[in-house]
């Protein structure tokens, strides 16, 4: 076969080809409802046309591109992207398919939420809204609520210092039949809060002995600040050498004590005071033993032990 036979069949080949595409295209059905997706050849301010590959181009108005009121087509939607719209009208008037993206957004947005909300992601928003209870964010183009009380770790007295500014949030309600989207900023602060206590209690070396202050007595042992933000927990029993029935006994709230730190077992730091009181009294049973030369070795152990003070 020459090379100019060859080239003809090629062309023809791929004109056959080309002419097939358009004819499926063609005998394609699409319905009032149905998801569909395309590129988009066209963005105004007020709309954006999208080659769906059928024999009519898709148009989104303005209105039915996002539940943001401050989304934007000419700076969010450029040609050539690729986006999914559901068909609200297979005839806006002028033969074109009349899209919805607002619409397709919320049917692919509330899947994505539940993925969000299962897998604890941590989202960054942008505060759009001040409401008298808390903050709106939008997600995924649904808008999502944010209670004052679930901002942070502290109290926000003023939540008009948060408009317009960033955070991040983790989803914790997802209701697509009440169309209820609840975030939380406080869920990843305390998340990361935590994460650095386990970095902190992780450093500790147990057998150290530090200077803490009494933060809070309770029935069964004492709280201790033990400074850079954490707190050990000094048992009853480890409290003094002698049966006490409650801490309050030898201890008072926001007294100054030595502790030893005797472990950081499941990242709870167990201390004790006990301990010390015990080393102290070893030490000075060795020093009474630890005889000059020309003391007498028949030394009692009356006479030995004599000025020890045991509680």
């Amino acid at each position: 076969m020459s090379e100019s036979m060859q080239e003809t069949k090629n062309t023809q080949g791929e004109s056959m080809a080309d002419f097939e595409q358009e004819l499926n295209a063609s005998f394609r059905k699409i319905a009032e409802g149905d998801l569909v997706t395309g590129t988009v050849i066209g963005v105004t301010e007020s709309e954006v046309t999208v080659d769906l590959k059928y024999y009519t181009a898709g148009i989104i108005k303005a209105s039915e591109l996002s539940n943001d009121p401050s989304f934007s087509a000419l700076s969010s939607i450029h040609e050539g992207d690729e986006i999914t719209a559901t068909v609200l009208r297979l005839d806006d008037g002028e033969g074109n398919l009349l899209l919805s993206m607002r619409e397709a957004t919320d049917i692919l947005a509330w899947q994505k939420l539940r993925q969000y909300f299962e897998d604890k992601t941590i989202l960054h928003v942008k505060i759009g809204g001040i409401v008298n209870a808390g903050l709106i964010a939008y997600v995924e183009g649904i808008r999502g609520f944010i209670p004052a009380s679930q901002i942070g770790l502290s109290y926000v007295e003023d939540l008009n210092e948060w408009l317009s500014k960033e955070l991040d949030v983790q989803v914790i309600t997802v209701d697509e039949k009440e169309n209820r989207l609840v975030l939380s900023g406080k869920a990843v602060a305390k998340e990361k809060e935590d994460e650095e206590l386990k970095h902190k209690v992780a450093r500790i070396v147990p057998g150290t002995v530090v200077e803490g202050t009494v933060e809070t007595l309770m029935p069964y042992g004492a709280f201790v600040n033990i400074g850079n933000g954490l707190t050990g927990l000094v048992h009853i029993s480890q409290i003094c050498q002698k049966r006490i029935k409650k801490p309050s006994e030898v201890l008072k709230e926001g007294e100054t004590v030595k502790v030893k730190i005797l472990n950081t077992d499941n990242g709870k730091i167990s201390l004790s005071m006990k301990a010390l009181e015990d080393e102290m009294i070893a030490d000075q049973v060795e020093e009474v033993f630890d005889l000059p030369e020309t003391e007498a070795t028949t030394t009692s152990l009356a006479s030995l032990l004599k000025g020890i003070k045991l509680n």
